[in-house]
């Protein structure tokens, strides 16, 4: 007899040969700057919590608040038993930090892109998204049925080219791109990207998920950085990153927000966000509008960072290439998995949480340092001379 389920421990085996494998690290305590890894203190250069408001007591009073009015868990859909008053005050905020007509809360970023992707186009449309993409937009495009090619990243003429190609011969077009690519920190280029969309009569959704709260003279994310609020086009984002929370939203017109309500499924078939996440986005959200001191210290974090680095050895050698950024997201590309796998020890080793990203989740092997405003200056020096401190002869390559 052969086993249906044998096949798991080979390819479980490959998985470890290439140094592929994962493993969840519990971390215990609550989110901050310092956080508790393997019973041992660590500084935290691992955690999407750019503005440090996971652990702030203002959200946690709220959500402790709703809690106990309203319990525990929304108990259905939206369209059912799920709605609260609550949802909606914190759509009305949405709409409001990002200069849009209305906004609609999924109960995560990935529902919120799955969704609104296979809404908007179907079999006899195209999708145009950056190579780099996040998993939620590339899965997304395969649900909806759409034929989906993909552009070289923030490659402005590799897309012109496939739109001159391929726009004919499809009815409906929707360009999709990340703002801020969450594994290198780069931007996309909006503004380019939303002249080619006029010019070929596109659709463009911008994934906002670690550009909300942090990015703009308000906080808005990328859009407003740009200088593009108010143009026409689709911005979805997070509640789980800067506003230290979970969930997902769309921020657009008022007849797409209508339209996902009523052929979004995954919002339509999904029990409505708890009323803790919802008050504690809230929140956070009143945070990031009266306290853009938060911001102002975040990136002068980035920048201490981002300055000290590059006068790391191993850097100015070209043994590590420091990828280009313009986002608290630092990455520094090493040879292969097991030498990004090797420096994240040594560093866990002198107390600094700083995760190795590996293929399949990107093209080259990195160490991912994510800066909050949180961070103490002496916090940054602590992880600039553990990376001073590591003995690396490995090319950047690979």
């Amino acid at each position: 007899m052969t086993n249906p389920y044998g096949w798991l421990d080979k390819s479980l085996d490959a998985i470890h040969r290439a140094h592929w494998y994962r493993s969840v690290k519990p971390i215990a305590g609550k989110p901050g700057a310092v956080v508790e890894l393997a019973g041992q203190p660590v500084v935290n250069f691992a955690s999407n919590d750019y503005l440090g408001l996971a652990g702030d007591p203002r959200l946690i009073e709220a959500a402790v608040a709703a809690t106990q009015a309203y319990g525990t868990g929304s108990t259905g859909s939206r369209l059912l038993s799920g709605h609260k008053a609550l949802h909606r005050e914190l759509e009305i905020a949405i709409a409001n930090l990002k200069q849009t007509e209305d906004a609609l809360v999924f109960s995560s970023g990935y529902l919120a892109n799955l969704g609104t992707v296979s809404a908007l186009v179907g079999a006899r449309d195209l999708i145009l998204g950056d190579q780099y993409n996040h998993s939620s937009l590339k899965k997304g495009a395969i649900l909806s049925g759409a034929t989906a090619i993909d552009y070289l990243h923030n490659d402005l003429a590799d897309l012109r080219a496939k739109l001159s190609v391929n726009r004919s011969l499809y009815r409906r077009c929707l360009i999709t791109t990340d703002s801020v690519f969450s594994m290198d920190g780069d931007l996309c280029p909006l503004p380019g990207l939303l002249q080619l969309a006029d010019h070929y009569d596109c659709m463009v959704l911008v994934d906002e998920a670690h550009g909300t709260g942090v990015l703009g003279s308000t906080g808005a994310g990328c859009v407003e950085h740009f200088g593009c609020s108010g143009t026409p086009l689709i911005q979805m984002g997070t509640l789980s990153k800067a506003l230290g929370s979970l969930g997902g939203y769309v921020a657009g017109s008022s007849q797409l927000i209508d339209f996902l309500r009523n052929r979004a499924s995954t919002w339509i078939y999904t029990t409505g966000l708890s009323p803790a996440d919802t008050a504690a986005a809230l929140a956070a959200i009143q945070v990031v509008q009266t306290e853009p001191e938060r911001r102002e210290c975040l990136w002068q974090r980035v920048s201490q960072l981002k300055e000290k680095i590059s006068q790391i050895p191993q850097v100015q050698q070209g043994t590590w290439k420091l990828l280009p950024t313009e986002s608290p997201i630092v990455c520094l590309q090493m040879q292969s998995p097991a030498v990004v796998l090797d420096v994240s020890q040594q560093l866990a080793t002198q107390g600094i949480y700083a995760p190795a990203i590996r293929p399949p989740t990107v093209p080259t092997s990195r160490i991912r340092i994510s800066v909050m405003a949180t961070h103490q200056p002496k916090q940054i020096e602590q992880l600039v001379a553990g990376l001073r401190s590591i003995d690396s002869g490995d090319a950047v390559e690979g």
